[in-house]
């Protein structure tokens, strides 16, 4: 059974050392206190996000203030394989129920992607409204499945961007209906296969689908199209259910 799990501020939580005690400050010692009723004796985890874990035993909860006694204190490796979700933006917080799910499955960073076919349209001061709004969310499914690392949220790319950024990754499956291979047998053919290390990325579109030009623009640029079974998912699944797969053959589980 792992510990409940909250976020510190990261020079604090690096600083903490065995022996010592750690006082988590403001919203997530409130949370701690009166959310989940924390209380003196029990045991819980401190992190800062990016990989650091404080283990330690409740001191003392106040509204205000957890107190912790530390009894380990390490920098957790991140993963070998890294995977990354492109997701489109989505109608009904399909999109952010996509990256909620995906966290809580492991995804080491997502990308919003504005496609040509995405109703929901980011704009001026929205797109950086927007990212916010999905780093809550991403570090909210972190501290739900207790993971000591908070996925990267980037900002918002189009198409073209997208296009761009596809060569500087070392595998990008698109998902498609209209795909001959399955991603299963896109992984463990010789064109698809996962090797070692590296990064994996996943697109998913919206609802529409991504149009033939975006897909012809993203193979051209070397990414893989692949289908997921024989059933058409939602915006807000597909990713998730690429993300089991790519985990189970890369031995993340």
């Amino acid at each position: 059974m792992t510990n409940p799990l909250f976020f510190g501020d990261p020079a604090d939580v690096r600083s903490a050392t065995a022996g010592s005690v750690f006082e988590l400050r403001g919203e997530e010692a409130r949370h701690a206190a009166t959310v989940r009723r924390m209380e003196s004796g029990e045991a819980v985890d401190i992190s800062d996000g990016a990989g650091f874990r404080l283990s330690g035993t409740v001191l003392d909860a106040a509204p205000t203030l957890l107190a912790v006694t530390v009894n380990s204190a390490a920098q957790e490796d991140p993963p070998r394989n890294r995977l990354v979700l492109v997701q489109a933006l989505a109608k009904g917080d399909r999109d952010e129920q996509a990256i909620e799910a995906a966290t809580e499955l492991g995804v080491d960073g997502v990308i919003p992607w504005q496609s040509e076919r995405s109703i929901v349209r980011w704009r001026g001061e929205k797109a950086d409204k927007g990212r916010r709004k999905w780093e809550a969310v991403v570090r909210g499914a972190a501290k739900q499945s207790r993971r000591s690392f908070v996925p990267s949220v980037d900002p918002l790319l189009n198409s073209t961007q997208l296009t761009a950024w596809i060569p500087s990754v070392d595998r990008v499956f698109v998902l498609s209906e209209n795909a001959v291979e399955s991603l299963a047998d896109r992984i463990t053919s010789g064109t698809g296969a996962l090797a070692a290390g590296g990064t994996t990325a996943v697109v998913v579109g919206p609802e529409g689908g991504i149009s033939g030009s975006e897909v012809d623009g993203f193979v051209g640029a070397g990414a893989l199209t692949a289908r997921l079974g024989p059933h058409v998912l939602r915006s807000s699944s597909a990713g998730p259910a690429a993300l089991v797969l790519l985990n189970q053959l890369l031995g993340r589980w």
